[in-house]
């Protein structure tokens, strides 16, 4: 039984992390596309406001992302579980709070990163 919850737990944390790199790439690509298409945005602003997100996502993959063994592709360990309430729900919700920001500064300017303040704002809060 407690194999079967290492294997559903290993294929969640999978999907979760695969979901959440395209949803990285798909944000942040068009961001960059519409910044040189339009040179309106601020790169800058995006890399330093981006990159907390980039560090959780980087958190979330190292600690969350099951493991195998290389020759008998057996299960080794199925990470931690990342449906899991406190810090690793908390750095979701950096990644989709800075996600929203920049799609509304892809679409609406430079000014939009103040949506961002809704992260410390929430900390200090």
């Amino acid at each position: 039984m407690a194999q079967k919850a290492r294997k559903d737990r290993a294929k969640s944390n999978a999907a979760a992390l695969n979901n959440l790199h395209i949803g990285s790439l798909i944000v942040n690509g068009v961001f960059l596309l519409l910044h040189f298409v339009f040179r309106a945005r601020s790169l800058l602003l995006w890399f330093i406001l981006s990159l907390p997100s980039f560090i959780c996502q980087f958190a979330l993959e190292r600690t969350g992302r099951p493991s195998y063994d290389p020759a008998t592709k057996a299960l080794k360990s199925s990470g931690e579980d990342l449906s899991a309430a406190g810090l690793t729900e908390y750095m979701f919700d950096v990644i989709w709070v800075t996600w929203a920001a920049a799609i509304l500064v892809a679409l609406f300017g430079n000014w939009a990163w103040f949506f961002w303040g809704i992260v410390p704002a929430y900390g200090i809060y």
